[in-house]
């Protein structure tokens, strides 16, 4: 693999040097780390990540290659990828291509040989900010730090995302059939629901309320997905009015299901974002580990819903119902691609709410 020229730069002005790998290009995004130890090539296509560069804590990165199955998506959404060491040849039976070609496949720069100790260690003391990962022959400093211009929160990514028509999974003469409103979701959810017997109708974004009707759905699914929860409109709206269906809201389905009931978000430091988040349960007082991928979480709790679990590190909302039972959602990710498989009854909960 032949060595590239890198840098990242942060929008407070540190320059990290490293080599390049993926593709050689300028990419602009907010930074964020994750800590675990495997499921790169699932991060790296889940949709929450579009907008963000992403780095890695685990040191070494690319060991197992890429396959041809572990995607959550059909292509990569992180605008970058900052890691300490990178295995230039992926050793596993089901590799079918190493780290570096899957980047420079999907035409994204990634960044190795820097010290992401002292970069995690900013971000959990400064909170994320903007960076830009730069590969290439030549860096003008200067010139890519003055260009360094980045509104994370005002950004909708959704809208390149989301399906354009909606996309049908499972057995359509199945006995339920479900709308999952599709705000960058990842697909081991919709293979859980097919798993259930459900059919699954993907519907894009911004799918108007009447024509979400039109599908005769017996349930709503609200899929997880990247930016501020609290520009999305359109998506409160629309969930507002599906308010008679029994609905089921997943990482920003749970924090859109806030907004249009009254409530309202915030931003945290440097977010959730890993395989090992404790979740508190209030109602059995059990413990268990989640997936998580967020950088925002609710703050003011709509009338009628009540929180039903908390994040075990810092308290913040992981869950909520309304007081009939027929709304719930929850923060972290019940699929778990990668993760623990602790909380995949939800799915089981919310089939049992169709009847």
């Amino acid at each position: 693999m032949e060595e590239k020229k890198a840098a990242l730069i942060l929008s407070d002005g540190t320059v990290a040097y490293g080599t390049g790998f993926g593709f050689p290009s300028v990419r602009t995004g907010e930074l964020v780390f994750n800590p675990a130890m495997q499921g790169y090539q699932e991060r790296l296509t889940d949709p929450s990540y579009a907008g963000q560069i992403l780095l890695a804590t685990y040191p070494l990165i690319g060991n197992y290659g890429i396959s041809a199955y572990s995607f959550e998506s059909k292509k990569m959404h992180a605008e970058g990828y900052v890691i300490r060491e990178l295995c230039a040849e992926g050793e596993h039976r089901d590799s079918v291509k190493t780290l570096d070609s899957f980047l420079r496949e999907h035409e994204r720069p990634g960044i190795y040989g820097v010290d992401t100790r002292f970069l995690v260690r900013k971000i959990r003391t400064h909170g994320v900010m903007p960076a830009m990962i730069a590969v290439g022959p030549q860096l003008n400093m200067k010139e890519l730090l003055e260009n360094l211009k980045f509104d994370y929160e005002k950004i909708d990514f959704i809208k390149n995302i989301t399906v354009k028509k909606p996309e049908f999974y499972g057995d359509k003469k199945a006995r339920k059939k479900i709308a999952l409103i599709d705000y960058g979701v990842k697909m081991n959810m919709v293979n859980e629901l097919v798993k259930r017997g459900l059919q699954v109708i993907v519907v894009p974004a911004y799918e108007d309320e009447k024509t979400i009707r039109s599908l005769e759905p017996d349930g709503i699914v609200l899929s997880n997905g990247p930016g501020n929860p609290a520009i999305l409109e359109h998506a409160h709206k629309v969930i507002c009015g599906l308010k008679d269906y029994p609905i089921f809201g997943i990482c920003l389905g749970n924090q859109l299901i806030a907004h249009a009931f009254g409530g309202d978000t915030y931003k945290l430091k440097f977010g959730h974002r890993g395989v090992n988040h404790p979740v508190i349960n209030l109602k059995d007082g059990k413990v268990r580990i989640t997936t998580q991928n967020h950088g925002f979480a609710v703050g003011k709790i709509p009338k009628d819903f009540e929180i039903t679990e908390k994040n075990g590190n810092d308290g913040s909302v992981e869950g909520l119902e309304h007081k009939d039972g027929h709304i719930f959602t929850v923060q972290y990710h019940p699929e778990a691609t990668p993760g623990p498989h602790d909380s995949r009854f939800l799915f089981d909960k919310f089939v049992k709410m169709l009847g």
